[in-house]
């Protein structure tokens, strides 16, 4: 067998790619004679434990290949893009500050801190564009490099280049494509739109793109409203968004926890529980679960929930 076969690396900044692809599962609790579901386990990646890695890797790296880097990086995140970055940080020897939206998880804020970043809880209930404008002109002001994952494309073609072509080789492999449907979750938009214009690209209206938000009045860390205007998502098709609630989120969240062994995290469980809602009305086929992160970072909505 080879190194790479065998998982031997000789530094922790090959991890990211060389952990790649992240697998993809059937799940047997969601899938019946008309409709197999499959999930890919984005939290397979080394660094946040989730799909931000391969964004915040490929930001970092061009930039750095570049000579763009300098000694500070700031980044406005609501978690996991600001833990990957950190460790990025590190192993390049690199400063780095997160300004988080007020309602972070205090699990977020502790991670954050073991990896030695500097951490700014903002007032901001959520990252909007004031919030963007603000940590870039700060950046500017303090010699300081700030990659905006809100705008850079890298982010985008992280996902095109990477996640999209990995999952249509994987569905390749078990001889399930075209996939009939993809169900994503949207924050910065970048996953959800480098599928849907690789798949639409190769499969046309073949494939359903499926985004989920949080319904009014709701808040899911990772998932943002369609509202706040991410910005590669008017360049793609998405066929329909779906609106969860926090409930329905952690609902999704302990199904697969009891029926699949999977602990997944809420954005994840948002995903499902959109799957879930629209399953009677879909077509037989083949449909995949994008699942950005695991349950560990959101251990105290959990147990309030469950306490209830």
């Amino acid at each position: 067998m080879s190194r790479n076969t065998l998982k031997v690396f000789y530094s922790t900044l090959d991890l990211a790619i060389g952990l790649w692809p992240t697998p993809l599962v059937k799940l047997s609790s969601l899938s019946d004679k008309g409709k197999e579901v499959w999930a890919k386990l984005e939290f397979f990646n080394p660094y946040s434990r989730s799909i931000k890695d391969r964004p915040a890797w490929n930001m970092i790296i061009k930039a750095w290949k570049k000579g763009l880097l300098k000694k500070k990086l700031y980044e406005a995140t609501s978690g996991n893009v600001g833990i990957s970055m950190a460790c990025l940080a590190n192993i390049l020897r690199l400063k780095f500050r997160a300004y988080l939206p007020a309602p972070t998880p205090e699990s977020t804020i502790t991670l954050l801190k073991l990896l030695r970043a500097e951490v700014v809880v903002t007032e901001h209930s959520s990252i909007d564009r004031d919030m963007i404008m603000y940590v870039s002109k700060l950046a500017e002001g303090e010699g300081a490099v700030n990659l905006n994952q809100f705008e850079n494309n890298d982010n985008f073609e992280a996902h095109f280049n990477y996640t999209a072509r990995e999952l249509e080789e994987q569905l390749e492999a078990v001889n399930r494509t075209p996939p009939r449907g993809i169900f994503a979750g949207i924050g910065t938009s970048g996953h959800i739109a480098a599928i849907s214009k690789y798949f639409k690209s190769k499969y046309g209206d073949s494939t359903k793109i499926y985004g989920v938000v949080p319904a009014k009045g709701n808040s899911i860390p990772g998932i943002k409203k369609s509202e706040t205007k991410p910005k590669w998502l008017s360049e793609v098709k998405v066929d329909k968004i779906e609106e969860i609630s926090l409930e329905e989120a952690i609902e999704g969240c302990i199904h697969i926890a009891r029926h699949e062994g999977l602990l997944i995290g809420l954005s994840s469980g948002a995903v499902t529980a959109a799957f879930s809602k629209l399953r009677r009305n879909l077509s037989p086929g083949v449909y995949v679960l994008i699942y950005p992160d695991d349950a560990f970072k959101y251990i105290s909505y959990f147990k309030k929930y469950l306490c209830r």
